[in-house]
């Protein structure tokens, strides 16, 4: 492994870990070896992340102005459908990293300061990063409402206080971007960067889930935190649904990124099969099930439905890149059917399988409760569903409606 003190740039400061995507398919066994002790206990895979760090995956969207390879979605989208075989739980938390400093790519908002030791930091050690949005009264922002997590002035600096719920990856988070209100009149709302080794913080293990169980999705509790005046993003007096909606772009990162996360579990779960389909001998058969008809053609079934996801992800990651609108506009509509196909490819995996699938000394029945996660996060269904049936209308719509049409 290259450390850090042997690759200095020009400025003496120390160079990134050079991005190695060739490198995944091993990254993704050796993630594969240990995810089923780290979904046992419930534990933080902190070696994983040593693994995806030292392959440059970590920093892969780090923009070129600061030294990054400057990766675009499609190169994300594969990045994560790989870490996704190995333990989503990892790829969970490098998406939000990743996504993190593709978004400082695409429209500076970060301090100076504060990025340039950011970026120090993640050049020797993985540096995880997320947005801390969720709680217990608010729900997830996207859904509208006000943050309950205050920030005060405290002389030159605030101080901020509340608790999020569901904070993927708390125990391991160098920076966590705090979704918090101001006490001022008018109230503002904005991003707060709190070091995840801060005073006043402290993660609360409340994550008992049944599926991405080491991703250790904490509660955070925000105890008079210090935040530097200068250390916060978009701070603005709130809109009708404040800090909720992203903007098609990064909306599409969100969605192709964890949709190809969870395809990569679909597409382990199919390796399992077809490694249990070869080595099972029914005596009563005297041949592996891999040769029987049926089982060939569920196979069959499991793959075209992820083949279609897979090339819809791709083709849609490629064309945001591009710059298409239209191809934005779509991600979520690509998240409901790959997220459906994944889902739907494993539980036929169990079915086809039987009790094998559901023993714990199989991993078919990991890959099952995690792919299980995909339906949780945003967009969902019922809203991707409406925007889109919405979206259909309004193209449709008359010029003038019929009379009587409307209440």
């Amino acid at each position: 492994m290259t450390t850090a003190t042997e690759r200095t740039g020009p400025s003496g400061r120390a160079l990134l870990p050079p991005w190695e995507p060739g490198r995944l398919p091993e990254v993704t066994r050796a993630l594969a070896g240990r995810a089923d002790g780290h979904d046992r206990d419930g534990s933080f895979p902190h070696e994983g992340f040593a693994l995806v760090h030292d392959a440059g995956l970590l920093t892969a969207t780090v923009a070129a102005r600061h030294g990054g390879p400057e990766a675009g979605l499609a190169d994300t989208v594969r990045i994560l459908r790989a870490l996704g075989a190995g333990d989503p739980s990892v790829a969970l938390v490098t998406a939000m990293t990743l996504f993190t400093h593709a978004a400082e790519t695409r429209t500076p908002g970060w301090p100076a300061a504060a990025y340039g030791d950011l970026l120090d930091e993640a050049a020797v050690r993985p540096t995880l990063l997320n947005a801390l949005r969720v709680e217990p009264e608010l729900g997830s922002p996207v859904r509208g409402g006000l943050p309950a997590t205050i920030a005060r002035r405290s002389g030159g600096s605030w101080a901020l206080s509340g608790r999020k719920i569901y904070s993927t990856g708390a125990v391991g988070l160098s920076r966590m971007l705090v979704f918090a209100r101001t006490d001022e009149d008018p109230v503002r709302v904005g991003t707060f960067l709190v070091r995840g080794d801060s005073p006043g913080v402290r993660v609360e293990e409340t994550w008992d889930h049944v599926g991405l169980r080491a991703s250790r999705s904490d509660d955070v509790i925000l105890d008079a935190v210090h935040v530097p005046s200068q250390d916060v993003l978009g701070l603005a007096e709130p809109g009708e649904i404040p800090g909720a909606r992203p903007d098609p772009v990064t909306g599409a990162w969100n969605a192709l990124g964890l949709t190809a996360l969870y395809l990569g579990v679909a597409g382990a779960a199919r390796d399992w099969l077809a490694g249990f389909l070869h080595e099972r001998v029914p005596a009563s058969l005297g041949r592996p099930l891999a040769s029987v008809p049926r089982f060939e053609t569920a196979v069959g079934e499991i793959e075209t439905a992820l083949f279609g996801a897979d090339t819809l992800v791709d083709a849609l990651a490629a064309r945001v890149d591009a710059g298409d609108p239209e191809a934005a506009a779509r991600a979520g509509a690509a998240k409901l059917l790959g997220t459906r196909a994944a889902v739907s490819a494993v539980e036929e995996a169990v079915r086809l399988v039987g009790n094998h699938g559901l023993t714990k000394a199989n991993p078919l029945q990991r890959h099952y409760r995690d792919v299980l996660c995909s339906r949780v996060h945003t967009p969902q269904d019922d809203s991707i569903l409406t925007d889109t049936g919405r979206a259909v209308l309004s193209r449709h719509e008359p010029a003038t409606a019929p009379k009587g049409s409307r209440s």
